[in-house]
């Protein structure tokens, strides 16, 4: 550190630097400032945008209710950073602490913050992926484009996944009038993410709604005419549709490549890290100086098994920013653990959908409020005998009440007064979540087990 390592010295002259400038990078630049931080602070993104929200782009704008334009995100306070906007992070030196940019140069640091967050899964034919007509959804320039398209009004969308964000731009099309077919290779839309008892209701919800929903089906190829515009699509099952617009919505990749080579414990599944967000290199061992945040990072949470979790989340992306920087310029007794219960929310088809915990982990779940014949319901998942995660469909007045049964290990099935049972009371039933070595789209949590690099480690036990 180029100064003296003492909180009250680094916060006077250190130097930060957040590689990352979305919603992660901002809140942690933020908190810095906030937490008594004068040292430099640079903020790097691949972008050339201030930090925006994402969220919006596939859930209001698409509909025309917002701008893409218009979705920067609000400022808490000023940050007074330099910023390197539209410029990547290529290549990271831990031994001479400087970050390597695409332009040629070099950003010299004493403590890094990693947030580079992750982009979404590309058509895997390029050519193909480069027809006209050819879609992807994670930035704001992204569903501008798409936006436009749309507003076009093309014959027939078809949507390549059905996780969250295939099932909101699908939802999308539909309030827009449009024809969507959606194509996914799992037996239900969000089966990945909530499993295949509330992947049947969304599926109902959509067929509902008028989209052609194709499950356990794959799209083999995409066909475009002699000027180069996407005109029909191939499927697994033999048949073809003729669309113009085609959105793939196969996930996201995190962005770690530029930490090839590094020494950092980084990999497809993200940056490995401790609960006070400190990256880990390869041997497993703690950084001093290397932080992570957002999607991009995995780390171990208690409540789960000490499973390393990847989220996907916009609460953990500042939750863990601001534990991230609060670290950043704190001695060891004044640091805190990152120890934030996953949640999400999402809207499509005129249904408010929310999860709290893990529900990736649950192997029953049990309706306990509502009904999934009214799509309207409170579910709660259980993992060996504890309530791990809840979901709801417009019964969000329960998001909490889950919330608190997961921070307490509360048994399951649940037992308490006031749950709307239905005669005979509430029986779990399987969650139904696919074989994950064939997931389906969408899943906003992953469960990465306990290696902080992508070795693998095998526990022997000990002789008797």
């Amino acid at each position: 550190m180029a100064v003296d390592g003492s909180a009250k010295a680094f916060r006077r002259q250190g130097r930060v630097v957040v590689v990352g400038a979305s919603l992660a990078g901002l809140r942690a630049a933020e908190t810095l400032r906030e937490e008594g931080f004068t040292g430099s602070l640079t903020m790097i993104g691949d972008e050339p945008h201030e930090p925006y929200d994402r969220p919006p782009l596939s859930k209001q704008v698409l509909i025309g209710k917002v701008p893409a334009d218009g979705t920067a995100l609000p400022r808490r306070r000023a940050i007074d950073a330099e910023w390197r906007l539209g410029v990547a992070a290529t290549g990271l030196d831990l031994t001479e602490k400087r970050v390597r940019l695409a332009d040629g140069q070099e950003v010299g640091f004493d403590r890094l913050l990693i947030a580079t967050g992750t982009r979404a899964r590309p058509w895997p034919r390029d050519a193909e992926a480069d027809l006209d007509g050819v879609f992807v959804l994670r930035t704001a320039d992204d569903a501008a484009r798409l936006d436009r398209r749309l507003s076009g009004r093309p014959r027939r969308v078809l949507v390549v996944g059905a996780g969250f964000t295939g099932s909101e731009v699908a939802s999308a099309c539909r309030e827009r009038g449009l024809e969507v077919t959606v194509a996914e290779r799992g037996p239900a839309p969000l089966v990945g993410a909530l499993g295949g008892v509330i992947g049947g209701v969304a599926a109902e919800l959509q067929r509902g709604h008028g989209v052609d929903l194709r499950c356990c089906i794959t799209v083999t190829a995409l066909e475009g005419d002699p000027a180069g515009r996407l005109r029909r699509a191939h499927l697994s099952d033999g048949t073809a549709l003729d669309v113009d617009v085609a959105v793939i919505a196969l996930g996201a990749i995190r962005n770690t490549e530029w930490l090839a080579g590094s020494g950092l414990g980084a990999g497809p599944r993200g940056v490995g890290c401790d609960a006070g967000c400190r990256a880990f290199d390869v041997h497993g061992i703690v950084t001093d100086d290397i932080f992570v945040a957002g999607d991009v990072a995995r780390s171990p949470h208690p409540l789960f098994a000490y499973q390393f979790l990847s989220l996907e989340h916009w609460g953990n992306a500042v939750a863990q920013a601001e534990v991230a920087a609060h670290n950043m310029i704190s001695d060891g007794p004044d640091r805190r653990p990152h120890l934030w219960v996953p949640a999400f929310w999402s809207a499509q088809f005129g249904v408010n959908i929310k999860s709290v915990g893990v529900p990736t982990m649950g192997d029953q779940l049990v309706v306990a409020q509502g009904s999934l014949a009214e799509r309207r319901f409170a579910a709660a998942y259980g993992f060996q005998g504890r309530v791990i995660a809840a979901v709801t469909f417009d019964h969000a007045r329960w998001i909490d009440f889950y919330r608190e049964r997961i921070e307490s290990a509360a048994p399951f099935p649940p037992d308490f007064a006031g749950v709307d049972r239905r005669p005979g009371g509430i029986r779990p039933v399987p969650a139904d979540f696919p074989d994950p070595a064939l997931p389906s789209h969408g899943p906003t949590v992953t469960l990465s087990g306990y290696a902080p690099s992508e070795r693998r480690i095998t526990f022997t036990p000990a002789p008797a």
